[in-house]
């Protein structure tokens, strides 16, 4: 397992999501959820989200040469560590808590985006092709 490589594709994996996420992370929360309510706003984002999920991971898998699982799982748990951290940060630098935070993990909105989240940090492993490089 080469380190640097995977971390490489975890930061960039990480970088790319968030970056939509924020993106329609804010037109969900200011134009969709006002319209058909939080649980209907994530709903109509989760699918875009794992579809741009299935792209990116799909991308650096085959650029950076990732073909065993646990270099796949690495990368998936090293840019969901990533993700988590971010959001995080950016709930505290919004003026809420940690606390607040994880309470909003256990709404239905939260958890529908919880488990986005897992299935982004499974997808670089979804998305390998085993046989494209003899690794253990």
């Amino acid at each position: 397992m080469t380190w640097p490589r995977i971390a490489r594709a975890a930061a960039l994996y990480f970088a790319a999501i968030f970056a939509l996420g924020f993106v329609l992370g804010t037109a969900r929360v200011l134009l969709l959820a006002p319209l058909l309510g939080e649980t209907g706003a994530v709903l109509l984002e989760l699918p875009v989200m794992l579809a741009a999920s299935w792209l990116a991971a799909r991308w650096l898998t085959r650029r950076e040469g990732i073909a065993a699982a646990r270099e796949a799982l690495a990368m998936g748990a090293l840019a969901f560590a990533l993700l988590l951290a971010a959001e995080l940060l950016l709930a505290l630098a919004l003026g809420g808590s940690a606390g607040e935070w994880l309470a909003g993990l256990g709404r239905t909105p939260g958890l529908l985006g919880l488990a986005g989240q897992v299935g982004f940090a499974l997808m670089p492993w979804a998305v390998r092709r085993p046989g494209a490089a003899n690794r253990a």
